[in-house]
């Protein structure tokens, strides 16, 4: 019995298990096809603009227009993703950009193409893919069981890397033969496969009790549980920093084919193809990558493989020397990636999953944008090979972040607790009474309290990151043994939501606390309404408004002393 469940879990690690699955299959395989019309897109983008502009920066800007409305609209993306159906996101998301796509290829082909038109189009394409993106990867997790989840999430990687094998060699040769134009027309043809399948996909969801958030709230809630989250915070400080130092590859290459090769729209396809070649190969390594090395030592190589890859690229004049290094880069830049990506899918709740992967877009995304600006003009002052070098220098020391920020473990995915029950109510409240206050009495024996203060630490991130707010924990200081923990929640439905985001983790960090409590009497448990005049009549004879709003309310454990 235990060799078959050996062999199941070995099935279920292996990089090709996800593929098993109709539906992840069937949207995989689409988008592979439209990785590869983005990547021939923006071949033709980046070759059309060396022949509008002599300045590396303005070729440097294609790959900032393409990136940089990823960091802009990111949150606002992920909150979208987290609040409505996800499927008909990517559908809104993919028509945009085929719409991009589309008006682009028209210009282009009436000839009425400037810099300023391509870098705008470009950005209309890249809002598409921004909002996309998030919808998408927080999708990947319905598709696909808990134990699949980081194969299915290197797969994705390998989607886009096995479309930059190809992609870029086929630009190169469509962008030579038949123009621009073609190259932005097969973007715009190879959206449809996608739109197709997604439309076919039935998705099934679960209607939450709750109200959705409004926007602006989600997105306030998505950013505080990213800054209460130690672990989410440093994987997204060191990719911000891989995406501004290695995005001189990308930002540069144009440059390189031009400049150190002297060659053309097809050598600048066939080198990035060569990058593409190399992510691949490193993605179907992640899983070996992963059992043999902690996150941090993995990380620590793939940065020093990079900056050798970026000296040799900035060094060689030789077409075969320079695809060798971007093979190598391409690799280690994979693995660095997806090993950033898996850390954050596997540590964000479901409930956050959408707006935690749009923080991660926005940090690849932001540091690759804001990067390619800089390096451009560094190159347009310096000359592309020192560009290089200097990247491959700040590459090299990048490691020594590890010192301070280093990659957290993680293990498999952090799942959802059970949904509680509503607390006892015996006041008439609507959704939007608030704010309200939950104080928390515990009493610890003396010699425990240095140990109880110090989880309590860990309990407050938990209660901020899912909603709450002023949290305070207090000693009294004529009773040493008792404690209160005092928290704040906006509003009624504010607070039943933050009492249901808490993963399985997180209940037994609670629990944690809770055992702590010494005495014949459990924890006691308070919720307060600070504001209680919306509560209380004017006159004996007005009628209650608040009475046909009330909750259903089911009085069972989840409001007893061990439930917040």
């Amino acid at each position: 019995m235990t060799e078959q469940t050996n062999r199941q879990r070995r099935s279920a690690d292996g990089i090709t298990a996800p593929l098993r699955y109709t539906v992840f299959r069937r949207i995989w395989l689409a988008s592979l096809l439209s990785n590869l019309g983005l990547l021939i897109q923006g071949v033709g983008a980046a070759w059309a603009m060396t022949q509008m502009a002599a300045s590396a920066d303005k070729v440097a800007l294609v790959q900032t227009a393409l990136m940089l409305p990823i960091m802009l609209i990111s949150m606002p993306a992920g909150a979208i993703a987290d609040m409505y159906d996800r499927r008909i996101v990517t559908l809104v998301a993919l028509s945009i950009a085929l719409t991009g796509a589309t008006a682009l290829t028209i210009l282009a082909g009436l000839k009425l193409i400037a810099p300023e038109t391509l870098l705008a189009f470009c950005f209309v394409v890249g809002s598409g893919n921004a909002l996309f993106g998030p919808a998408w990867q927080s999708s990947v997790s319905e598709q696909v069981p808990p134990d699949a989840l980081p194969s299915a999430v290197a797969l994705n990687g390998i989607s886009y890397n096995i479309a930059r094998s190809f992609g870029p060699a086929v630009g190169g040769v469509i962008v030579a033969s038949l123009g621009a134009v073609a190259a932005f027309a097969c973007n715009a043809i190879l959206y449809l496969p996608l739109l197709v399948v997604l439309l076919l996909w039935r998705r099934t969801t679960e209607p939450s009790r709750l109200p959705r958030e409004k926007l602006n709230r989600a997105m306030v809630s998505g950013f505080r549980y990213i800054t209460n989250s130690p672990p989410i915070k440093i994987v997204l400080l060191r990719t911000l920093v891989m995406g501004l130092i290695g995005g001189a590859v990308m930002a540069l290459m144009p440059l390189v084919a031009r400049d150190l090769l002297h060659g053309g729209a097809q050598t600048y396809g066939i080198m990035l193809g060569a990058f593409g070649m190399g992510a691949v190969v490193g993605a179907l390594n992640i899983h070996e990558l992963r059992k043999r090395m902690s996150g941090e030592a993995a990380i620590r190589a793939c940065t020093v493989s990079m900056a050798f890859a970026m000296a040799a690229l900035g060094l060689s004049t030789e077409p075969v020397l320079t695809a060798a290094a971007l093979v190598l880069a391409g690799a280690v830049w994979m693995a660095a990636v997806a090993l950033f990506n898996i850390g954050v899918q596997l540590s964000a709740p479901r409930w956050v999953a959408g707006r935690s992967l749009a923080a991660f877009q926005a940090s690849i995304s932001g540091g690759i944008a804001i990067g390619a600006w800089g390096w451009g003009h560094l190159t347009d002052y310096a000359g592309v090979e020192v560009a290089l070098l200097v990247a491959a220098g700040l590459m090299l020391v990048s490691p020594l972040l590890g010192i301070w920020l280093a990659m957290p473990r993680v293990g498999a995915r952090n799942e959802d607790a059970e949904v509680l029950a509503d607390p006892e109510v015996k006041l008439s409240l609507t959704g939007r009474s608030g704010p309200l206050v939950v104080e928390i009495e515990y009493r610890v024996a003396q010699e425990n309290a240095r140990a109880f203060h110090n989880v309590m630490q860990d309990v407050q991130l938990s209660r901020q990151r899912n909603g709450a707010y002023g949290w305070s924990i207090a000693r009294d200081i004529a009773d040493p043994e008792l404690w209160t923990e005092r928290y704040h929640c906006p509003t009624w439905f504010d607070y039943l939501r933050q009492r249901n985001r808490a993963t399985q983790s997180e209940r037994a960090l609670h629990q944690e606390a809770i055992a702590f409590h010494i005495g014949p009497e459990p924890v006691r448990i308070r919720r307060m309404l600070e504001r209680p005049f919306g509560s209380v009549r004017s006159k004996e004879e007005t009628p209650d408004r608040a009475s046909a709003e009330v909750l259903p309310v089911v009085a069972t454990a989840a409001g007893s002393s061990v439930r917040h």
